[in-house]
Formats: C-alpha cells, structure tokens, sequence
C-alpha cells in the first residue's frame, strides 16, 4: 500500500520534466492525480500512463497565470475526485540572458508563470483545505533563489519570493493543519534545461563537474523527495526549503 492511498492531487505544469515525474511519482504511491498543463496533449499522455496504474487521473489545460481559470479547472478536479488533499505547485519557466537585456516583456512572464501562479492556485484550493483541516501544498522553488544564479536575476527573484511566501503561508496556515514545504531542486535533465543549453554547448558538462554528486538530476529524484514531503510521514515538517541538487548548493 502506497503513502499516497486514498489520496487526491493536483500537480501543474505536469505535461513533462518534473511535473510529469512528480505525478507520476504520486500515482505510483496510490494518489489520484489531476494533470493540469498548458499543452493538453502532453496532459492527457500523463494521465494516461496514470490509468494504467489503475489510479484515475484528469487532464486539464489550463492557463495558471490566470486565477478565474484555475478556481474553475480545480473546481472541476473537486467534483471528479470529491477532495483535493495535495498541491503541487511545479509549473515554471526562464529565460537566462543578463538582466539588463531583458525586456518588461520577459518581466512579466516570469512573474507571472513563477510567481503570480503559486498565488492563483495555492488560493484555488486554501478553502477546501481549511475546511477539511487537511492539505499538503508543496511549492517547487529553485536553489537560484537561495543563492542567485548569473543570468537569471527575475527568475531567482521569482523563486526567493516562492520560499518566502511559502514560510509566511505555513505559519498561517498551521492550524488548520494544513503543510505548506518547498523542494529546490539543482540542475535538472529536462526539456526546460535541453533548451536552455542548446544555447550554450558547455552548460551541461560544465554543472556536472561542480556537482558532487558528478550529474544532472534527472526528474525522478525530485519527484522521490516531493512524494514524502506531501505524504503523512511528512506531517511534522512545514516552512521547510529543501535543495535536491546533488550538493551543488548545501544549506
């Protein structure tokens, strides 16, 4: 019997990399999962493998920049699965160029869709939590904004602001026992980063050298850490900023 029995969750930006992975992931430990991505074919490939493991599973495309769009897609995920007991904020994107080459284009996007989309969907499902005094919201965060990140000044800001919010947020909500932790995880083989390093041929090899661990992470290995933080082993932790990064950063 999976940690996860019984469960129900709504992961973002799970059409691939580390969404895919973490739904994956949360399937496998018994959890019924609401695949929201904005590419719906992505999504409904996800929560197709999700129904092979004999969990049910609802892909749904959705803009999470946008908070009308959310409430109503996770209203949907509500009367599907009659609960929502996890969120698992993941969605993100960047863009690394120096700061004063961005544009307030690039500003807005990445506040947006890293920042302004942990508010929307961490609000979409506070209520049902609190009413049920019950819920496990993890944020993945980024250790750029533990430590910065050359070329990604907005992005970092972005994910600072994702752990600060998320230790404010746990310590209000900690009486309706509901668990609010983020995951930051290190440099990571996924379609994001293989797009990212096309641009730079050398980025991989140089990261796997500063790593100690001596690679990339692959999704799997957040995914493992984000399973037990949302699960009730994890039930006395909350606040917490946790790096999977292979010891590139170390706390």
């Amino acid at each position: 019997m999976g940690r996860l029995e019984a469960k129900s969750a709504i992961v973002t930006g799970a059409g691939r990399g580390i969404g895919r992975a973490i739904a994956l992931e949360l399937a496998r430990e018994g959890a019924d999962v609401a695949v929201v991505d904005l590419d719906l074919a992505n999504a409904e490939v996800v929560a197709g493998e999700i129904r092979q493991m004999g969990r049910r599973s609802l892909a749904l495309k959705v803009d999470v920049t946008r908070l009308a769009e959310v409430k109503e897609a996770f209203g949907k995920v509500l009367s599907t699965f009659g609960k929502i007991d996890i969120l698992v904020n993941n969605v993100g994107w960047d863009k690394v160029e120096p700061f004063v080459q961005n544009t307030e284009e690039v500003w807005d996007k990445l506040i947006a869709i890293n920042y302004r989309s942990v508010l929307n969907c961490t609000r979409a499902v506070l209520d049902h939590m609190m009413e049920r005094q019950y819920g496990k919201i993890l944020n993945i965060g980024s250790d750029a904004g533990r430590v910065g990140s050359t070329g990604e000044a907005v992005y970092s800001g972005c994910k600072g602001a994702v752990i600060a919010f998320s230790k404010a947020l746990a310590r209000e909500v900690a009486r309706y026992k509901i668990n609010v932790n983020v995951v930051c995880p290190g440099p990571t083989d996924t379609p994001l980063f293989a797009e990212i390093a096309s641009e730079n041929p050398k980025l991989a090899g140089a990261l796997e050298k500063a790593i100690p661990w001596g690679r990339l992470a692959r999704p799997e290995d957040i995914a493992a850490v984000v399973a037990f933080l949302v699960s009730d082993a994890a039930g006395y932790m909350t606040g917490q900023t946790v790096s999977v990064s292979g010891g590139l950063t170390m706390a």
